[in-house]
């Protein structure tokens, strides 16, 4: 699915499956569909181009044309998903009659199923009729041929990027801000401050005051006095990082007072007025061409390049260098584009001539902006969706990685060709290529560097991800800074402030609203969405002020993040969600909740993440899709034997209460899923819990063990069996050097946490020796 396209390969896909199924459709149906199909395939192949040619490239008219076909693509689906969750009779049932009311209920039913047979023929003649319109205004209008081939992802560009993090041509810079600083006396307490184009000011203040008083703190009144007095007898050192509005400076600057005692103040902001405001600034220099040289090959071929490109080549570098303008965002954007061309000459001066002219000579955003619409134009067609879908999120957000790809899967930019194929693990590798372009900025395990667990959009890549998805009308964004003109069809809605008027939004054509903190002052009206595809409103507490019963009537819903208010709990409407995928559920209630008997019926369900929910229906087992599955406790030996059903996961959190017989169908269970990635299971059980006959998996990325024992290290982990795992807490009750060295070997192991049931079983000696080579990514050991 592309930007441009819209909904329209799932349409062509749903088309087929209308032929397909035996939905009895009205005579003279089934040839519109056929028609439907083959011209909406025609018509998929021209749009395509359009999705890899940039919009100044675009004539007015093959937008306006690409538009429509956008916007009809989406009512399309609309109308084909309804059809099929009324005719499927996935809408909840009413009480099963009896006698006459048995006769007329069926009498009933079958007028309405005419009804809605009928319904759908009258709407697909109506799609045919806007199909033939729209393919006139093709036919009058030519599409441009100047498209771009797109990016092909070279399997070696994360070896490649290895020493992304180095710093170049920073020495020069770093020893001048220095110089400056030292002009006094060195100073003592030193804080960050990161502000943001939309600034909290209240937390800003709680996290300054914070900082400079190590301490947490919930302070909310008088917030500026108290920093005052607090700085007036101390010498500090404070950096108050990505300043956009002066009087958002004059704000922050009330606080730190002056006391004559050498403080040290440093602000940095994108804006030169601003700058020049604030007084003393101090302009970055561009990377010098050798430092441009050196940022730029270490993209493409590593440290050792003096081999690697030949004498053409390396005059063409220093060509688009001089484009780049020493500009290092737009050096790595480049680097990153030509990483994956090889060493095709023709492809690096396609590249070099689609630059935009004039770039040598300016340093303004419309510029960058040329070099990184560049990038997203050759990110291939399965990429630029969920690119754009990051404009859901706000400034400076850390976007969860999971999280993220439960969403892409959801609204269906995860398309699995084979059969079998897992849409997470796909959703993964488009998640590292995202990263390996360059295009989002990797967040750490800050227990295992080598893990990424999280991701943030640079704010010039979100800035250009709005302007995007403002044009073709991808996401609305609402907040205090910006937001789409609500005369638009809303598709997407992302609630970022309660300062915007949001009744003014038409909810009807919504597929997806995600809610965020300072949206406060909202009350979801569930029975407006009538195709909603994911509703998230996890980081936002706005779903306590609407009824939960409403969310069972949200019939096409796969994605759904919520916080529970206290003492609230799931409705049993849930069970009508046939089609969720993700169920996500924060919990603000203390003690036992029990999951609602109805969630067995959501046989799609692929990620069920609910913690406090204790008491787990009967027939959990039959969940049999789920992927994820956290937090998981277990009181009898039956909800073990249903969690053995569930052989498709992944990643698993368990906890064991009071279980009689625990071992043997634990570890019977943990046999069974051959699948699993991320294992954690905590023992609440007092006696002990052996995992010995445990088999393990090849596939363990991170494996958390408390309460559970081993006797001694199991055979199976060694380096040629677990490949991957970079996470271990283990308890053995013996220990010995050959254990020791096994684990060292294990080449991405980045944490360890080993328990030794008593210091008597430390084996022959206390003493143990590691090698050279061992352990090479280790971060953290205990």
């Amino acid at each position: 699915m592309e930007i441009v396209t819209g909904a329209l390969p799932t349409v062509i896909t749903k088309l087929g499956e209308l032929l397909a199924g035996e939905y009895n459709l009205q005579k003279g149906v089934k040839g519109e569909i056929r028609f439907l199909q083959s011209e909406l395939e025609s018509m998929r192949g021209a749009l395509e181009k359009v999705s890899n040619s940039p919009v100044d490239e675009l004539d007015i008219q093959d937008k306006i044309w690409a538009r429509d076909l956008r916007e009809l693509s989406y009512d399309t689906e609309d109308s084909i998903d309804m059809f099929m969750v009324r005719v499927n009779g996935n809408e909840p049932a009413a009480a099963q009659p009896h006698g006459i009311s048995k006769f007329i209920d069926r009498s009933v039913g079958l007028f309405r199923k005419a009804k809605i047979h009928h319904k759908i023929a009258s709407e697909i003649k109506d799609i045919k009729s806007r199909v033939e319109e729209v393919a006139k205004r093709h036919d009058r209008y030519m599409i441009n041929n100047g498209v771009v081939k797109p990016v092909r992802i070279d399997p070696r560009l994360f070896a490649r990027y290895e020493n992304v993090t180095n710093l170049v041509g920073i020495h020069e810079a770093r020893d001048d801000v220095v110089k400056i600083l030292m002009d006094g006396d060195e100073v003592s307490t030193q804080q960050d401050c990161f502000v943001s184009q939309t600034p909290d000011m209240e937390k800003l203040f709680q996290d300054l005051f914070s900082q400079v008083t190590d301490r947490n703190s919930n302070v909310r009144t008088n917030a500026i006095d108290k920093l005052r007095k607090f700085l007036q007898t101390k010498r500090y050192f404070i950096v108050v990082d990505d300043i956009w509005d002066i009087s958002v400076w004059k704000i922050i600057r009330c606080a730190l007072v002056e006391n004559n005692r050498e403080c040290k103040i440093i602000t940095t902001t994108r804006i030169l007025n601003v700058a020049e405001q604030i007084g003393g600034s101090y302009k970055l220099k561009s990377l010098s061409l050798e430092c441009s040289r050196i940022l730029f090959y270490r993209r493409i071929c590593g440290n050792d390049h003096k081999n690697m490109l030949d004498e053409q080549l390396f005059k063409l570098s220093d060509r688009i260098l001089k484009k780049c303008a020493g500009v290092p965002l737009a050096i790595i954007a480049m680097a990153s584009l030509l990483a994956s061309k090889g060493r095709n000459k023709m492809e690096w001066y396609e590249v070099y001539n689609s630059i935009g002219a004039g770039i040598e000579h300016s340093l303004d955003v419309d510029n960058m902006r040329k070099i990184l619409l560049l990038s997203y134009y050759y990110l291939p067609s399965y990429l630029k969706v969920c690119f754009l879908y990051l404009s859901v999120f706000p400034e400076d957000y850390r976007i969860e990685k999971d999280r993220l790809i439960w969403m892409w899967i959801a609204e269906g930019f995860i398309k699995c060709e084979k059969q079998g194929e897992s849409s997470f693990k796909l959703g993964e590798i488009y998640f590292n290529e995202l990263i390996n372009k360059s295009m989002i900025q990797p967040v750490y395990d800050w227990r295992c560097n080598a893990t990424i667990t999280s991701c943030r959009v640079h704010d010039m890549i979100l800035d250009l991800i709005y302007s995007i998805s403002n044009e073709e009308n991808f996401v609305t964004v609402l907040n205090d800074v910006c937001h789409t003109s609500p005369s638009k069809r809303v598709r997407r809605l992302s609630l970022q402030s309660n300062k915007v008027d949001h009744d003014t939004v038409n909810l009807q054509q919504v597929r997806s609203v995600v809610a965020f903190p300072s949206a406060t002052n909202l009350s979801p009206t569930f029975q407006s969405f009538r195709v909603l595809r994911v509703l998230d409103l996890e980081s936002s507490d706005i779903s306590q002020g609407g009824s939960l019963k409403y969310l069972g009537n949200l019939f096409h819903l796969r994605f759904l993040g919520l916080i529970l208010p206290y003492k609230s709990e799931l409705p049993e409407e849930i069970g009508n969600l046939r089609f969720l995928q993700t169920l996500s559920i924060i919990m603000w209630n203390r003690g036992l909740c029990s999951l609602p008997t109805t969630i067995v019926q959501l046989r799609n369900l692929m990620c069920l993440r609910i913690a406090r929910y204790e008491i787990v229906p009967n027939m959990i087992g039959s969940l049999t899709s789920l992927e994820e599955l956290s937090t998981f406790y277990i009181r009898r030996s039956t909800d073990i034997e249903e969690l053995g059903h569930l052989v498709q996961l992944r990643d698993v959190w368990i906890e064991l209460l009071d279980v009689d017989c625990q071992e043997k169908y634990l570890v019977e269970c943990l046999n069974k899923l051959q699948k699993i990635q991320v294992l954690y299971i905590i023992s609440r059980y007092f006696g002990r819990v052996s995992l010995d006959a445990w088999v393990g998996t090849p596939d363990l990325r991170k494996l958390d063990l408390r309460g559970c024992w081993f006797t001694v290290l199991p055979t199976w982990m060694n380096p040629s069996f677990l490949m991957d795992l970079y996470f271990l807490r283990i308890d053995v009750e013996e220990f010995r050097q050959e254990y020791l060295e096994s684990l060292g070997m294990l080449p991405a192991l980045g944490y360890l946490r080993l328990n030794v049931k008593g210091r008597n079983n430390l084996g022959t000696s206390a003493r143990y020796t590691i090698g050279a080579c061992s352990f090479p990514c280790l971060v953290e050991c205990k």
